[in-house]
């Protein structure tokens, strides 16, 4: 069989396949949100509850594009503008979003084990799934109706986390060897919600420039 019908329209809108994915996503989900129970105790806890929606980043960007897969499995036949505009905004963010802390967890667990952090099957297991995030987002993107206005949400929407992450020190857990760099993390992380604005923007111009 040919590789590039892995790639193709016909195997991944396969409903099969699209309900197998959406699992996936799902189970994900919930145990990135049980990974961050800590976090989001000590949240609870020590900071104002206004904050809580920054905490969880990995798992919320699933959860947005366990959404968006919703859309696929179900395309609304008659959308109202209110649908959407939900739909356009969840896809958006959830194709920006996946793909920047797919690659954000990566690089800070590359980036630990640089500086001396042991790294346990934990750490494989979490590369292998972050880095699925990133490359279903741009591979589903062409099948998504957001555009360049919903991408510009999801990218207030990653600045204005980045900034509470690190004005307020509510980021995801870094590795102990991490600590002294939280400056230039803070500044890799913004030019990488830049990036996530950036690539799909231009994997969208592209599509429209194919399809008109």
């Amino acid at each position: 069989m040919n590789l590039r019908f892995f790639w193709s329209k016909d195997f991944l809108l396969n409903r099969n396949f699209l309900w197998i994915l959406f699992t996936v996503n799902f189970l994900g989900t919930i145990y990135g949100y049980i990974w961050y129970e800590y976090q989001i105790r000590m949240t609870i806890q020590e900071k104002p509850l206004w904050m809580l929606p920054f905490v969880p980043d990995s798992p919320t960007a699933s959860l947005f594009f366990t959404l968006a897969l919703l859309f696929l499995l179900f395309p609304p036949r008659k959308a109202s503008v209110v649908t959407n505009g939900f739909r356009l905004l969840i896809e958006g963010l959830a194709v920006a979003c996946s793909f920047k802390y797919g690659i954000w967890a990566v690089a800070m667990i590359w980036a630990g084990a640089a500086q001396g952090d042991v790294l346990i099957w934990s750490h494989y297991m979490l590369i292998a799934s972050h880095l699925g995030m990133a490359l279903e987002a741009l591979l589903y993107f062409r099948f998504m109706k957001a555009g360049a206005v919903s991408l510009a949400i999801a990218l207030g929407w990653m600045l204005l986390n980045d900034t509470m992450d690190y004005t307020f020190g509510i980021f995801p857990s870094l590795p102990n060897e991490l600590q002294d760099d939280l400056t230039e993390i803070k500044w890799f992380t913004m030019a990488l919600s830049v990036i996530s604005f950036i690539l799909p923007l231009w994997i969208w111009k592209k599509r429209s420039k194919t399809a008109s």
